[in-house]
């Protein structure tokens, strides 16, 4: 049974990594370019809608990453807390979390923060500077993003 419950932990945890990270793939690579080639200066209203729609995706996706992480660190023989540096999993894993909780960081930032900034944001000029700002911090997602699948590889690894 109890294998049972760390696969389902584990699809859990793999299907909100695919749904938050493969959905900032979508809008850096794919969605942001073809609105900005289609719709020009209007891209700005459907990247606004496109949001709308995944921020609530990427809320339940962070929400069961923290408790699936939570509870597959602690059916792994190698965790005894984050932090205490007893070996390179758990050095590891430790960069992961900060990696994460960056990007968590980011994430509500932009949405709880920025998003309404720039919606009440009257001038042209600092409207545009916030949403570059905006678009940086997605990109900075990305890279995080890309460090912890890599961290997870190494964590897979080591677990050999």
């Amino acid at each position: 049974m109890s294998e049972l419950i760390l696969v389902t932990f584990y699809w859990l945890h793999l299907l909100a990594t695919v749904v938050w990270i493969g959905g900032i793939i979508f809008i850096l690579f794919i969605a942001i370019p073809s609105s900005k080639q289609v719709l020009g200066t209007e891209a700005g209203k459907l990247m606004g809608e496109i949001s709308k729609r995944f921020t609530p995706l990427a809320n339940y996706s962070i929400f069961l990453l923290v408790i699936t992480g939570v509870a597959l660190a602690g059916f792994n023989k190698q965790f005894s807390g984050i932090g205490l540096f007893e070996n390179n999993w758990i050095n590891v894993l430790s960069l992961k979390c900060i990696l994460v909780f960056g990007m968590v960081i980011i994430h509500f930032y932009r949405g709880l923060i920025l998003t309404p900034k720039i919606g009440t944001t009257e001038s042209a000029s600092e409207k545009a500077s916030l949403q570059k700002l905006s678009l940086n911090l997605v990109k900075v997602n990305f890279g995080f993003g890309m460090l912890v699948l890599l961290f997870s590889g190494i964590l897979y690894l080591f677990n050999r």
